[in-house]
């Protein structure tokens, strides 16, 4: 049976939640042996909070795992339709925040949104990754280094011309900031621990 066309779009913003709610973290720490993420650290399902487990190759795997959930929504949303990209980005990035397996928690969405963006225009994930990468060796705060590689991203789409992207990634960034106001709360305390600090 055909579809109606108001489906289509739906359909790309939800397979690109389900895809972003896969806790990778929570999975990832479990299967290697670091217990249960979300009572280490932080409690965030991320990469850095899978590091303060000592555990390198866990975070790296982390990392890397939700990065591809950015990617894969935003590509098979693209395969339904070209014009519906920024939806599965959008699916991702809400499913990771808001994941239905943890109760509607989750991560901060930072290495959902580097993947997506990667996906969405390989040069704007590229100055993403630099600022982040660049961020990070610079202050060691992993917090200011990902809030920086989000807003680079739609100030990249926009100096491309992409202004729908470039548009929809600043909401991204926006609601990113949101989620990361306890960290803020510590920049301004002095308190934000460094990157590859362990949990006591």
């Amino acid at each position: 049976m055909e579809l109606p066309l108001w489906a289509w779009p739906l359909l790309s913003l939800i397979s690109g939640y389900v895809l972003g709610a896969i806790p990778f973290g929570l999975i990832v720490a479990r299967a290697g042996g670091a217990g249960d993420i979300r009572t280490i650290g932080s409690g965030n399902i991320g990469a850095t909070n899978v590091l303060r487990t000592g555990r390198k190759g866990l975070a790296a795997a982390t990392l890397l795992l939700d990065m591809a959930k950015g990617a894969a929504a935003v590509l098979i949303a693209r395969w339904i339709d070209p014009s519906f990209a920024m939806l599965g980005a959008t699916g991702a990035f809400f499913g990771h925040l808001y994941s239905p397996f943890l109760g509607f928690s989750g991560g901060k969405g930072v290495a959902v949104l580097l993947g997506a963006c990667l996906a969405l225009a390989w040069p704007v994930g590229l100055v993403f990754a630099l600022v982040w990468i660049g961020a990070l060796a610079a202050f060691r705060i992993s917090s200011v280094s990902g809030m920086l590689g989000a807003f680079a991203a739609p100030v990249t789409a926009f100096a491309l011309g992409e202004i729908g992207m470039g548009v929809g990634l600043l909401g991204l960034a926006l609601i990113l900031i949101l989620k990361h106001r306890e960290n803020i709360n510590r920049l301004f305390a002095g308190t934000e621990p460094r990157v590859g600090q362990k949990s006591a």
